[in-house]
């Protein structure tokens, strides 16, 4: 066998189809269109049309409520923290804040705040001060020595009025 032998199984291949080439072809004229109306026009793509049926979006039910100006957290695990103080990318005795996080690689960018959670484990006594932390990812820094602080929530109308 040479490289000028090499074709396609018989079959493998097909002709296109050339539309609207006279009578003869079968397919002349409108083109397999059929006779005027929005389909036959070129452009139209009528997704989700089912033909005056009620289209299947509508007929199932709608659940959830996205909320326009909720509060998105970058979230950071104590695993990801230890791991960056060892390779001394962050410096464990200094305070840790979101900006040094965020400038140390740990995370991209800190959204609305950054999140601590309590996954991997934590050697080192580190001082951070983030926007919110798990109840057990603050038990773990308090257990190796260190503190989480976190920025005081502002007081709502009700605690103002007791």
């Amino acid at each position: 066998m040479k490289l000028n032998e090499l074709r396609d199984n018989p079959g493998a291949t097909h002709k296109p189809k050339r539309v609207g080439r006279g009578p003869g072809s079968g397919l002349g004229k409108m083109g397999g269109r059929g006779i005027k109306g929005q389909k036959s026009r070129s452009g139209v793509a009528i997704n989700g049309y089912e033909g005056g049926q009620m289209p299947l979006y509508q007929r199932l039910p709608k659940r959830g409520f996205n909320k326009p100006n909720r509060k998105r957290f970058a979230v950071v695990n104590l695993g990801l923290i230890q791991k960056f103080v060892d390779a001394g990318k962050l410096d464990a005795s200094a305070a840790i804040d979101e900006d040094a996080l965020v400038a140390a690689g740990v995370t991209g960018h800190k959204r609305d705040g950054i999140r601590v959670l309590a996954k991997g484990e934590v050697t080192a006594k580190l001082d951070l001060t983030v926007t919110g932390a798990s109840r057990s990812a603050r038990e773990a820094v308090e257990k190796a020595g260190g503190s989480i602080t976190l920025p005081q929530q502002p007081a709502t109308a009700e605690a103002a009025a007791d």
